[in-house]
């Protein structure tokens, strides 16, 4: 249920981007992150362009010039909420500093989960994975531009090896939140 404008002197609404590496459990972790908030919850991955899913269909690692679109649209999404005062859990890999940066010009409410995981666990899960565009073979490029959440941005930082379950409770717990389902 969304919240009331938080001018008006209604709580802030909440709005998480979980973040993380292909193989991280953006996905997963982010549905039962909103449902056990009560938010909305948005794939990430629904916002590429059709080029950038041809590209890494393909096997090609998206360039930054291939992401800004992507993540303008991820941004439009966040500012839509806050101006609505809509609680709201989106994925996005949000690799690089500068990623992040941009998203958190959607909002002033705007927290980062960051789904930690080994190299070797990402690949086997996304190797494992049936009908998504993101090859395997992508994993190390993912790696390559992981710029891991300085202090300074409070990102909540989780081990995404642990079960989907006990990443949502601490990411309720680390975020000070309360689950409303």
């Amino acid at each position: 249920m969304p919240q009331t404008n938080p001018e008006a002197g209604a709580p802030p609404p909440v709005i998480v981007v979980v973040m993380g590496v292909s193989g991280s459990g953006k996905s997963v972790v982010g549905a039962s992150l909103a449902e056990a908030l009560g938010a909305r919850f948005a794939e990430g991955d629904s916002f590429h362009p059709p080029e950038n899913i041809n590209r890494m269909s393909a096997g090609m690692p998206l360039r930054d010039e291939d992401r800004w679109g992507w993540l303008d649209a991820i941004a439009v999404e966040i500012t839509n909420a806050e101006l609505k005062g809509e609680p709201l859990v989106v994925t996005c890999s949000a690799l690089k500093r500068i990623y992040r940066d941009r998203l958190r010009l959607a909002s002033r409410y705007l927290r980062f989960v960051y789904l930690e995981l080994p190299r070797d666990v990402a690949a086997a899960r996304v190797a494992a994975r049936k009908g998504h565009f993101m090859p395997a073979s992508l994993i190390d490029s993912q790696f390559a531009d992981l710029e891991s959440p300085a202090e300074d941005e409070h990102a909540i930082a989780l081990d995404a090896t642990r079960r989907p379950e006990d990443v949502v409770a601490a990411a309720i717990s680390r975020l000070g939140l309360a689950a409303t389902a």
